[in-house]
């Protein structure tokens, strides 16, 4: 007569073991990390939850440090997503710019403080440009504790930065893009109003040549469409059209 002990045996076992693993203590989750408020004009890497830089803001900068090493940009685009989107409009890009060897230093979400971290680790050592088209601030409107003012300091720091490695580059200033359907019930597109009447000032005429296009941007009454920018904050293919027009003699002044 067969045993019947050692299918038995195995029975058993096979019960007894989701029991243990399902006694097993759960690993507690990793505690979030409480990131601190970045302040607009001290210089910063833009971090990730774990409050360690984030990896792909560090990649893309690495990406502009090796583009300035071969030292022959002679006008750079530097700003936040609005430049970076330029990456999108390569025909439009090309036609108005490749006379200039122009490269764009866009990085989506970046703040006035990131720019400024960008310039002062590497993205402007290597290269001297004749001209640096630049829009920073409209990422830090949302920032209760970046005010007009430190936002403004912030983008004066950066210019600051660039003439210190490049001393004789012209700055084109480009007002912060107006944002939202209209101005009513709209404090980021009112904080960069405040933001754009401290800046207009670091126009010296010579280096410094502040350009608000924003008005271009809306209909006569205010209102910004979906047509110019997608989301009421980002250029529409119409968008960078626009604000190729509205710039391009100036670009080419300052690029002599």
């Amino acid at each position: 007569m067969k045993s019947y002990l050692p299918l038995m045996l195995g029975l058993a076992c096979l019960q007894v073991a989701p029991l243990v693993a399902a006694d097993e203590p759960k690993k507690p989750a990793a505690p979030a990390v409480k990131l601190p408020v970045q302040p607009a004009d001290v210089a910063a890497p833009k971090l990730g939850p774990d409050g360690q830089p984030q990896g792909n803001f560090i990649k893309q900068h690495q990406s502009f440090v090796e583009l300035a090493k071969k030292g022959e940009a002679q006008v750079v685009f530097l700003g936040d997503s609005i430049t970076a989107g330029w990456n999108g409009q390569k025909a439009l890009f090309d036609k108005e710019y490749a006379q200039y060897k122009a490269v764009n230093f866009g990085i989506g979400g970046d703040r006035t403080q990131h720019v400024l971290w960008r310039v002062e680790n590497g993205e402007f050592d290597g290269i001297k440009p004749k001209e640096v088209v630049l829009m920073i601030g409209t990422n830090n409107s949302g920032v209760g504790e970046n005010s007009p003012e430190q936002i403004a300091n912030g983008i004066h720091n950066i210019i600051d930065a660039i003439h210190k490695r490049s001393p004789e580059t012209k700055i084109l200033l480009l007002a912060i893009f107006p944002r939202g359907a209209t101005e009513k019930n709209n404090p980021g597109r009112e904080k960069n109003k405040k933001v754009n009447a401290l800046i207009e000032k670091f126009d010296d005429g010579k280096k410094v040549h502040y350009l608000d296009i924003g008005p271009k941007f809306l209909t006569a009454d205010g209102t910004l469409s979906t047509e110019i920018m997608k989301d009421l904050l980002h250029l529409t293919a119409k968008g960078y059209q626009i604000e190729a027009d509205a710039i391009r003699d100036k670009v080419a002044e300052l690029a002599k």
